[in-house]
């Protein structure tokens, strides 16, 4: 189940029940159930205070992922900084929902496993959005 949520921002997500099913189909493609997810939409200075308090990095983000997966069940907390996003949407030239599901997603992949660390972690993780965004746009 995808639980939405607000803080220090008065964006409103339209697209809660799609966006549930696609992360369910993304979670199924992966051989893994969706559990409990939260999305929380956030500010950047919200995001930045959870980075310095909970892992102690002083930047800003456009999204922490919080793991609390269980075997082949997905369970996190996705803290998402609409402020960031809305940025890399114009720095990219895309639109601010292709990015917005872009990085919902990401997240949604951390949770099943993959990382960023390295520039194969960064292919493969980028390969794996790109390829959950094309299926997005068939619901």
């Amino acid at each position: 189940m995808v639980s939405f949520y607000n803080q220090d921002t008065p964006f409103a997500f339209k697209y809660k029940r799609v966006t549930s099913k696609w992360l369910k189909e993304v979670a199924a493609s992966e051989a893994k159930k969706l559990g409990a997810v939260s999305v929380i939409f956030c500010s950047d200075n919200y995001l930045l205070d959870v980075n310095i308090k909970y892992l102690g990095h002083d930047y800003y983000t456009d999204i922490i992922t919080f793991d609390y997966c269980e075997g082949s069940v997905l369970s996190g907390d996705l803290f998402i900084s609409i402020d960031s996003v809305r940025d890399n949407a114009s720095f990219y030239g895309v639109e601010f929902d292709d990015e917005l599901n872009r990085v919902i997603v990401h997240g949604l992949l951390h949770l099943i496993g993959y990382d960023d660390h390295t520039e194969e972690d960064i292919a493969v993780m980028r390969s794996k959005e790109n390829y959950y965004l094309s299926l997005r746009q068939q619901l």
